[in-house]
C-alpha cells in the first residue's frame, strides 16, 4: 500500500512544538511502507511470472518448468502471507496515526480501499487453490486458477495507487469550512488523470524489482557453479522480463516528470533544487541545495536541461520554490533531490545492465560469460529496491507539507495520542521477527532439491541435474 505520508522519516523532517508526535508518527508510517512497498511489487509482477513459467510447461511439456513454477508458487504464498501482516498494520496506521485525514476525506477515497479489500480476498482465495491444486487439478484448470491471482494483484494495487494519486492531485469533492460537502469517489480516483502515470510507473517498477531480485538469486548460484538447466531457466525468465521493462520505464519516467511539472511544480522545483523561477532552467547533478541562496552548491549543472526534460522546450519557464510561501515548500529539499537522483542513477544502471544482456542474447544467442555480469545481476536486486523506495521518498516528501495537496497539512492530520514511542518499538520488533521468519522459510525452501516438486514419474533419473554440462557448453 502506498500511503499518506510514506517515507517521511527519511527526510528527517521534525514535528512542530504543537505536534510533538509528528516525528514518531512519520517514523512508524515510513517503516511500515518501506517494508510493504517491495511486497507490493511482488504482488503485481510475481503471479504473472509464475503463470508465464507454467505456460511454458503447458506448451513444451518440459517438467523443468513445472518444477520451477511450483517452487515459485510457494514463494508467492509466503510473500502473500507476510504482505497480509504488513498490509493489516498499514490499515490500522491510517486511522491511528492520521485520524483527521481519514475523518475528513474518508468518504472521498474510501471506495478505493473497499475495492482493494475485495481484491485482497480474491487473491488470497485463489492463491490457496493454486498452490494446493498442483497435481490435483487438471493442467488447464490449474492454470486458470492462477489468472485471478494476477488480476487481483493488479486491481488491488490500482486502487491504492489511485488513492495516492488523488492525494497528490486532489479533486472530485467540494470543500467548505474544513469539511467535504460533496464527494464524487469515481471522479476523485480515476477522473483526475494524475493516476495513470503513477500506475504505469509503479507496475513497471514491480517487474523491475521482482525480476532483478529473483534473477539475482539464480545469478548468485551461477557464480557458485550451479549451472543446471533449472538454474539457467530460473535466471533467464525473470532477467529477460526485467531487462525488457527497464528501457520502457525511462519513457514512462519522462511522462511522469512532465505530469509533475504541470500539476505539482513545487515538487519538481524540490527535485532539482530550483530556488527561483527561471527561463531555460538548468539541471544539477549532485551538489547541495542552499536554502539561504536558493541555489545548488558544488553540483554539476547542465544549462537548460531541466526545461527540456520538464516541458520538452529548452527555453521554457520552470517554476521555482520562490513561487510559493516558505511554509508551503517541502521542508527537506535535499532529501527530495538525493532520493530523485538516486532513483535516476540506479534506473540508468539497470537499463545498461538489461541492454548488455538483451543485445548479447540477440546477437549471439547466449548468456554473458563475464563473472562481472552475474555480480551485477546479484547487486541489481537490492539496488532496484533502493530505487523503488527512493522514488516514493521523492513522491511523498516532495508533496510536503501537505498530506492532501493544497487542502490539508500533515500537521493537521496527525494524531495527538500518547504512547507512540512504545508503538514504534513494538513495530520494529514485529518487522524484525517477520524478516527473520521470511528469511528462514525461503532458505528452507531453497534447500529442497528442485526435483522434489515433481511427482515421481516426472523426476529425472539423475536427480534433476541433467543438462548441467550442456547448459554450460551452450553459454
Amino acid at each position: 500500500m502506498l500511503g499518506p505520508d510514506t517515507i517521511l522519516a527519511a527526510a528527517g523532517a521534525l514535528g512542530t512544538p504543537d505536534q510533538p508526535d509528528m516525528l514518531i508518527a512519520r517514523n512508524m508510517q515510513a517503516l511500515s511502507l518501506a517494508v510493504h512497498i517491495p511486497l507490493v511489487c511482488f504482488g503485481i509482477a510475481w503471479p504473472t511470472i509464475v503463470l508465464f513459467t507454467e505456460a511454458l510447461y503447458l506448451r513444451t511439456g518440459d517438467p523443468l518448468y513445472k518444477a520451477l513454477a511450483k517452487r515459485w508458487s510457494k514463494v508467492m504464498l509466503v510473500l502473500f502471507a507476510v504482505g497480509v501482516v504488513t498490509g493489516t498494520i498499514l490499515s490500522f496506521e491510517f486511522g491511528l496515526l492520521w485520524p483527521n485525514f481519514m475523518s475528513t476525506f474518508g468518504e472521498v477515497f474510501g471506495l478505493g480501499f473497499t475495492l482493494e479489500g475485495i481484491s485482497f480476498f480474491v487473491e488470497g482465495i485463489f492463491i490457496a487453490i493454486y498452490v494446493y491444486g498442483w497435481d490435483r487439478l487438471s493442467k488447464r484448470a490449474h492454470f486458470l486458477t492462477g489468472i485471478p491471482i494476477a488480476i487481483a494483484g493488479v486491481t488491488g494495487s490500482l486502487m491504492v495507487i489511485a488513492v495516492n494519486a488523488w492525494m497528490n492531485h486532489p479533486g472530485g469533492f467540494e470543500f467548505a469550512n474544513g469539511r467535504v460537502t460533496e464527494a464524487r469517489p469515481w471522479e476523485a480516483l480515476f477522473g483526475r488523470g494524475f493516476v495513470w502515470h503513477e500506475l504505469v510507473h509503479m507496475y513497471l517498477a514491480g517487474y523491475l524489482v521482482c525480476g532483478f531480485v529473483v534473477a539475482g538469486v539464480y545469478a548468485h548460484g551461477w557464480l557458485k557453479g550451479r549451472r543446471t538447466r533449472y538454474h539457467r531457466a530460473g535466471l533467464i525468465i525473470p532477467l529477460t522480463i526485467a531487462a525488457l521493462a527497464a528501457p520502457v520505464q525511462v519513457v514512462v519516467g519522462d511522462w511522469a516528470g512532465r505530469e509533475v511539472a504541470e500539476k505539482q511544480p513545487v515538487k519538481l522545483a524540490a527535485m532539482e533544487g530550483l530556488g527561483r523561477t527561471e527561463e531555460g532552467a538548468p539541471f544539477h547533478a549532485l551538489g547541495v541545495y542552499d536554502a539561504e541562496t536558493g541555489q545548488v552548491r558544488y553540483g554539476i549543472g547542465v544549462p537548460k536541461l531541466l526545461s527540456l526534460l520538464a516541458k520538452h522546450d529548452p527555453n521554457a519557464t520552470v517554476q521555482g520554490l520562490d513561487a510559493v510561501p516558505p511554509d508551503e515548500r517541502p521542508d527537506a529539499v535535499n532529501v527530495v533531490r538525493y532520493a530523485f537522483q538516486t532513483m535516476i542513477a540506479i534506473g540508468t544502471a539497470l537499463v545498461a545492465l538489461g541492454l548488455w544482456y538483451l543485445v548479447l542474447w540477440w546477437r549471439r544467442g547466449r548468456l554473458p560469460r563475464s563473472p562481472w555480469f552475474y555480480r551485477a545481476v546479484v547487486a541489481a536486486g537490492p539496488f532496484a529496491i533502493v530505487a523503488l523506495i527512493s522514488g516514493w521518498i521523492t513522491t511523498e516528501v516532495g508533496r510536503q507539507p501537505w498530506i492532501v495537496y493544497g487542502y490539508m497539512r500533515s500537521t493537521e492530520a496527525v494524531t495527538d495520542a500518547g504512547g507512540l514511542p512504545v508503538g514504534l518499538a513494538v513495530l520494529c520488533v514485529v518487522y524484525a521477527s517477520l524478516g527473520a521468519g521470511l528469511l528462514w522459510l525461503l532458505r528452507r525452501l531453497a534447500q529442497r532439491p528442485p526435483e522434489q516438486e515433481l511427482p515421481e514419474h516426472q523426476r529425472p533419473s539423475d536427480g534433476g541435474r541433467d543438462g548441467a554440462t550442456a547448459s554450460g557448453a551452450a553459454d
